[in-house]
This record gives structure tokens, C-alpha cells and sequence, in this order.
């Protein structure tokens, strides 16, 4: 059953030019810019079905990762859950697939570590489970996204601070950028640099989760990539997000705070939803239309890990 939640929320959205999506079931009145939260889907946190990254249907299905169960589980705008894919075991030690992203096709692209297994593994629509790229010199991959232009891959090694570069047409894979600004904090660190990855109007777009930054590093016109510019500061444990509208208007998760973030371009942000909303570790956001979607990994609550919807308002 659902529970749904009342919201008071703060500040305003830009959504022009965001399309109508799937209806969802009435909730309480709207107050902008968010209201109607509710959380459609519960998870069994017993079988580490703890949601880490999320991408999104054409229909409005959400597609989640199962981080310590090493599944991918599609659900339904309504909260019907079903698993599509189990990752194979490694031989030893343990395993958790973090970020996902889907292709034109249908196909779900997902990051996987197990050592010997780690890199990035592809699920064709009803298929199995295969290795398209092993990275076995990164330490976490974590946050994955698709730049569908040049059919290539980004995907971030929080441990080290870095950002990987895979190549869907010949599969190589190549270190693309580092440094410090994609670093964990050498003072006050939870060892999470480099989190959630967009590719957004010419550039990849990254949170760092310790220094509670938003960063942008453009697309080179060979490939490479640029200097790293801080577009947002002050945002406590980000970890994924995502844009709304045409724009650079920013919806983040902030993990351990409960929260969720908006940030305007000019990089200043206010919290739109709370704990009191439903959220319990929120891991990664996605917005189709009108809606918007926030996975909760329950980490540290250890209580409730749930997909939440929102309405932005008109």
C-alpha cells in the first residue's frame, strides 16, 4: 500500500518545454515546485534490494539497480516490481552494480564491481547479461552515463577521483579526466570523490560527494576533455542527479542529508524534498516530463528503501 505524504516546498522550477508523462495516482494538493510526493514501490532490504541508480522507460517504467544483490528490477509508474537481470557472482569477495543508463535500443548498460567481473556490463532487452568492458584498474565504479552522440560511455571511479571513458564502438577504454577537484576530501572524508555523472550540452557534468560539489568538464572537439569548473558548492553528500528542461537546472539526492536538492544555474540550490516526504538515503534522481522519480537506498536509515515520485508544478 502506499503512504502518501503532504510536502511543503521551497523556491521555484523552470519547466518550460517539459512534455506531459504517464499519469500517476492523486495524491494531496500541488505546492510548488514539488508536491504530490508518494512512495509507489518498497523494497525488501533484507535481500539487499537497495535501489542505487535509475534510468528511465519510454512508458514511464523506471529501471533500478539492486546494489548488494547484484540486480537490475524494472518498476512500473503503479509499483509493480520485476527483476530482469541477476549479475554472475565473482568467485570471491563481494559485489554491488551502482549506475545504469539505457540506450535507444532498449539495451541497459550497467556498472559492476566483482573483481575480476568489474567493468561495465550490458543487458539487451530479454537477454543475458554480458562484459562489454572490463576496467580492472578502477576501484569503484560508480555513477554511469551515455553520451549517445559518439556511442561512448563515462563512468566514475569514486575512490580515486576519476572519470572513465568507454568506446560502444570498439569497446576501449581509456582514462579521461582526473585531479583534485574529483578527489575525496583529505580532511573530512567518507572516501566518495567523484559520484553521479551526467552528459549534458557538451560536457560531463559530475558530483563529488565529499566536497559537496557540482562540477562541469566540457567535451573537447577531439574527444578530450577540458578544465573542470565548480558550478554548485555547498551541497551536502550529494551523490546523483539530474537536469530539468532544456536548461542547467539541477534536481541532486543528498544521501546522508535526506534530501533532495534543486540547483539553479547560477548555483544556488534549496531542499524540495525531506525525509518527511519519504526519502531514506536518496541515491539518484530522473525526471520524465512532469514527473520525477528519486531512488532510496535506505544505507544508513536501514529502514525503508522505496522508489518516491514527485509532480513538478506547472
Amino acid at each position: 500500500m502506499f503512504r502518501h505524504r503532504r510536502t511543503t516546498l521551497l523556491g521555484a522550477i523552470a519547466v518550460a518545454g517539459l512534455a506531459t508523462t504517464q499519469a500517476i495516482a492523486p495524491a494531496f494538493a500541488s505546492t510548488a515546485p514539488l508536491s504530490q510526493a508518494q512512495e509507489v514501490a518498497h523494497f525488501d532490504i533484507t535481500t539487499l534490494q537497495q535501489p542505487e541508480n535509475i534510468t528511465l522507460e519510454p512508458n514511464g517504467a523506471a529501471d533500478v539497480t539492486f546494489k548488494g544483490a547484484r540486480q537490475i528490477a524494472r518498476v512500473t509508474p503503479d509499483g509493480k516490481t520485476s527483476i530482469l537481470a541477476t549479475l554472475p557472482a565473482p568467485a570471491s569477495g563481494t559485489a554491488t552494480v551502482s549506475g545504469i543508463v539505457r540506450a535507444a535500443d532498449g539495451t541497459l548498460y550497467v556498472n559492476y564491481n566483482a573483481g575480476s567481473l568489474s567493468g561495465v556490463w550490458r543487458i539487451p532487452p530479454g537477454g543475458t547479461p554480458e562484459q562489454v568492458a572490463a576496467l580492472p584498474d578502477v576501484k569503484v565504479v560508480n555513477g554511469l552515463a551515455l553520451d549517445r552522440r559518439h556511442d561512448t560511455l563515462y563512468a566514475t571511479d569514486s575512490t580515486t577521483g576519476t572519470v572513465w571513458k568507454v568506446s560502444l564502438r570498439s569497446g576501449a577504454t581509456s582514462l579521461w579526466a582526473g585531479g583534485e577537484a574529483l578527489q575525496p576530501s583529505a580532511t573530512h572524508s567518507s572516501g566518495f570523490g567523484a559520484n553521479g555523472i551526467k552528459v549534458h550540452d557538451g560536457a560531463v557534468w559530475v558530483s563529488n560527494t565529499d566536497k559537496g560539489t557540482l562540477l562541469r568538464i566540457p567535451i573537447g572537439a577531439d574527444g578530450t576533455a577540458g578544465a573542470v569548473t565548480t558550478q554548485a558548492e555547498g551541497l551536502t553528500s550529494i551523490d546523483d542527479f539530474t537536469f530539468v528542461g532544456q536548461g542547467d537546472t539541477v534536481l541532486a539526492a543528498q544521501n546522508f542529508a535526506n534530501s533532495v536538492a534543486l540547483v539553479n544555474p547560477d548555483g544556488t540550490h534549496q531542499t524540495v524534498l525531506t525525509a518527511q516526504d519519504g526519502l531514506s538515503n536518496p541515491t539518484s534522481v530522473a525526471v520524465r516530463g512532469k514527473t520525477v522519480y528519486v531512488t532510496n537506498g535506505a544505507y544508513f536509515t536501514h529502514n525503508d528503501p522505496n522508489l518516491l515520485l514527485a509532480r513538478i508544478a506547472h
